[in-house]
């Protein structure tokens, strides 16, 4: 059905959302859900690149805090670099669509599709539909996973230049996963089997335990990316919302608000990573599927699940202030670290 609507469903390219603010209700409802989704998206991302754990683990390698905060200066004129040339990649992606393969009889279709559709026939597709030999917009579809790699070749570029960008995208992705594994072995080594259950553990086995720890979780992320439960698209962008949800609060709260205390924190945490989560698998459909959800889908002022961070850092905070201002205030102690931190210098 999609695809026998004008440019194959999507919207005109002179309009930022779909839909119509001058249009009939449903249009103009389509261009309201539209503008608040890409609100919530921005956000999602925004607070989510300053929560991943990962990112906020670089700063332990700088020598100083003024080399941190330039560190930091640098991460985010990239991240911006990224952010901004990534829509500019979209648009000229599908100008070389509409203007090169649009209109090609099928019987000239460039080598690159014959290519990728033996290699799966889901990254693309054409279907002569209304027998006429010649392509039309609507009788193209290629896969979301392939356009970062296909577009050298759509542009007519050499097959080279689709080997550089893939390894380019590889090294990324294990310099990302490296980062990841790091943190997460060495959260669930130092505090949890440290602090909690061997606290006199010697040194060596803390290694031993957290190099098997980075090997199991490993093989378990390995394990969920092979079943492809979703598109990547959906889970880096809910990965963002994720970690907005449970880190950001208490990470703003915990240096710029020195009543925020220990149960505060994990609260907070707690209790904007359930709501996310609730939101998540209330009304993406695999995760649905997967935990066998009877509810109808239930969005909340027509915000997309990927951007369910949106409610879960408002709740966060909300959690944070109210449980530290009914718990123990922190120490004299830990309120001079958090402004050490604040303003770092000599003391």
């Amino acid at each position: 059905a999609a695809r026998a609507q004008p440019l194959a469903g999507m919207p005109l390219h002179g309009q930022q959302f779909a839909g119509d603010p001058d249009g009939d209700a449903a249009q103009r409802k389509t261009f309201d859900d539209s503008r608040r989704n890409f609100i919530a998206l921005v956000f999602c991302l925004t607070v989510g690149t300053a929560a991943l754990p990962h990112i906020l683990m670089r700063s332990y390698t700088t020598p100083s805090v003024k080399a941190a905060r330039e560190s930091v200066a640098w991460s985010l004129f990239f991240i911006l670099l990224l952010y901004l040339t990534a829509p500019a990649l979209a648009v000229m992606v599908k100008f070389e669509v509409f203007n090169g393969l649009v209109g090609m009889p099928f019987d000239r279709l460039p080598v690159w599709i014959a290519s990728w559709t033996r290699i799966d026939p889901t990254l693309v597709s054409v279907i002569d539909i209304n027998r006429d030999g010649i392509l039309q917009l609507g009788e193209i579809r290629i896969g979301s996973d392939l356009i970062v790699l296909a577009t050298p070749e759509i542009a007519g570029l050499p097959y080279v230049i689709t080997g550089m960008v893939a390894a380019g995208g590889l090294a990324a992705a294990l310099s990302t996963a490296d980062g990841l594994l790091l943190t997460i072995s060495n959260a669930m080594s130092h505090d949890l089997y440290f602090k909690l259950i061997g606290p006199d553990a010697p040194a060596t086995r803390r290694v031993t335990i957290s190099k098997v720890l980075l090997l199991v979780a490993a093989l378990a992320a390995a394990a969920v990316a092979a079943q492809r439960p979703a598109d990547i698209l959906f889970l880096v962008t809910a990965a963002f919302s994720i970690a907005a949800s449970a880190f950001f609060p208490a990470l703003v709260l915990g240096i710029f608000w020195s009543r925020a205390n220990r149960w505060g924190a994990l609260c907070g945490m707690a209790s904007g990573l359930a709501l996310t989560l609730y939101y998540l698998i209330r009304n993406e459909a695999w995760l649905r599927g997967l935990f066998r959800v009877d509810a109808p889908v239930d969005l909340w002022w027509g915000i997309l699940p990927v951007s369910a961070g949106v409610f879960g850092v408002p709740m966060g905070f909300a959690v944070c202030v109210l449980v530290s201002l009914l718990t123990p205030a922190p120490s004299a102690q830990a309120r001079a670290f958090v402004r050490a931190l604040r303003q770092p210098g000599p003391r």
